[in-house]
């Protein structure tokens, strides 16, 4: 992980834009981890009251967040140049993004601010976040920000749609797949708190594995599969049947709506 120097030096001053789930989850990650203060902003009152135990400023007055040295934009698509024609930026701050096929070029020509565009997801909440940025733009500030809240790649804007569809979509589909092992648990006898308890935390505790050993994830299968035992007479289940070819093709689905939501914008 990048080394989060904020934590040793001053805090960072933040603005978030938009308080609603990515928004929201953005404020709760950041305040939590103490080394930033956070304003969020937002003409909702409700959205405001949701952050308002996290944030050290709640303000629907955008004209705030040039007190900040990174603004990030947390609003649906189709109301990004509407807030940016209000948002009066300076050239020495960052404004992050996220907004699903908003490219970066068309904010660039609404701000002075330098801008990254990124796609995290919604365990920013609780630091274990899982977010692309793209090359341009990012500099070790937003790099110690986006290292708070969990992990990042920093990819080519071009790749952003499947970067949308893995990490942005992807919670959903992980959210399935435990719910069909809570089930396959309530199916045997558990009940359903306990099933859900073992299998929200062994999909935790694999993808900690996942990142944190340095074999491959095939390696690791191997690892846990003993000759005669349990987890081989699973694993011939799911490498006979078609289970990864669903994975793979409900992340294209969403490549391919990620891919439409750009081609929309562009058409406006």
């Amino acid at each position: 992980m990048y080394l989060n120097r904020s934590c040793v030096d001053r805090m960072t001053h933040v603005s978030v834009i938009g308080c609603g789930n990515m928004g929201g989850a953005f404020v709760t990650g950041l305040a939590q981890t103490g080394a930033y203060e956070v304003t969020a902003i937002d003409l909702d009152p409700e959205a405001l009251a949701s952050v308002a135990d996290d944030a050290d400023r709640t303000t629907d007055d955008i004209d705030v967040a040039r007190e900040a040295e990174i603004v990030v934009l947390a609003v649906k698509p189709k109301a990004v140049s509407a807030v940016l024609s209000d948002l009066d930026l300076r050239p020495d701050q960052s404004l992050v993004t996220i907004a699903a096929g908003v490219p970066r070029s068309s904010v660039t020509s609404e701000t002075d601010a330098t801008v990254v565009r990124i796609m995290p997801n919604l365990a920013a909440e609780t630091g274990d976040m899982a977010a692309a940025a793209t090359h341009e733009g990012i500099d070790d500030d937003v790099r110690e920000m986006l290292d708070a809240v969990g992990e990042f790649v920093e990819i080519d804007e071009e790749l952003m749609d499947v970067a949308t569809a893995v990490n942005g979509s992807g919670p959903a589909f992980v959210f399935y797949l435990i719910d069909a092992m809570k089930e396959a648990g309530v199916d045997g006898g558990l009940d359903p708190e306990q099933a859900e308890t073992l299998a929200a935390q062994t999909f935790k505790g694999a993808a900690e594995t996942v990142l944190r050993d340095d074999r491959s994830v095939s390696e690791l299968i191997d690892a846990v599969c003993s000759p005669n035992g349990t987890t081989i007479e699973g694993m011939e289940v799911l490498w006979n049947s078609d289970a990864d070819t669903a994975v793979v093709d409900a992340v294209e689905a969403a490549e391919r709506r990620s891919r439409e939501l750009a081609e929309e914008f562009d058409d406006e």
